[in-house]
């Protein structure tokens, strides 16, 4: 009897300080030791090194479905921190004071309502969207500066967790494509503080969920 071609879908809590490619590494490292051969190995969607969460790791013949999960929604957990901005948009830029404002809870509100429903978002300069044929963060490194895209994304549901000035934490649903660290930045110029992002987790990937993920390290055991 002829032997099923391995394929398998797994879900990984990823750690901060981690490229998604280095988890996909150190994955495809346990395949290679377990099967005592190469696995071809992918993900179906980055996470930014600070960030954790939900990565879906597809592995042996599963690597062929990647398509059917990169326009999936995505559910995420995030802070933003009022007050500063950040070249990157996150805890990984030159970060920058630009306003002491105290947003009170009714204006925090009333700004993230401003974001629900389909928006216009400007791609980061800091990310993998290619600009004439290289990546736009090679170029930002660079110190070029480019005019980055906007693209169509959809906000199905943005609420606030806390606010206790300069933090506010939020949960949002959103459609593929959406980024969380320009949503962070754009609530912030809606404030008139400025924004970045502390923290960010991806709790969900359509109806797969970070709570069934395993820890890296776990994995590698």
């Amino acid at each position: 009897m002829e032997e099923k071609p391995y394929e398998e879908i797994i879900l990984i809590d990823k750690p901060d300080n981690m490229s998604s490619f280095g988890v996909v590494a150190r994955v495809r490292r346990k395949l290679r030791d377990r099967f005592n051969k190469k696995v071809k190995v992918g993900h179906t969607g980055t996470l930014d090194p600070f960030a954790t969460g939900l990565l879906i790791i597809l592995a042996g013949r599963a690597t062929k479905k990647s398509d059917e999960f990169l326009k999936k929604d995505k559910e995420y957990e995030a802070t933003v921190y009022l007050g500063k901005t950040s070249t990157t948009g996150d805890i990984e830029g030159e970060i920058t004071e630009t306003s002491n404002i105290v947003p009170t809870e009714a204006e925090v509100k009333a700004a993230c309502e401003k974001f629900v429903g389909e928006i216009e978002q400007t791609v980061p300069a800091y990310s993998a969207v290619k600009i004439n044929g290289e990546r736009a963060y090679k170029l930002a490194r660079k110190g070029k500066e480019v005019e980055m895209p906007t693209r169509k994304v959809t906000v199905y549901a943005l609420d606030i967790l806390s606010y206790k000035y300069p933090e506010l934490k939020i949960r949002t649903h959103v459609s593929s494509g959406t980024y969380i660290r320009t949503l962070g930045e754009d609530i912030g110029k809606a404030l008139g503080t400025g924004a970045y992002l502390t923290a960010l987790r991806r709790t969900k990937i359509a109806d797969y969920d970070v709570k069934d993920a395993l820890k890296l390290d776990d994995y590698m055991l």
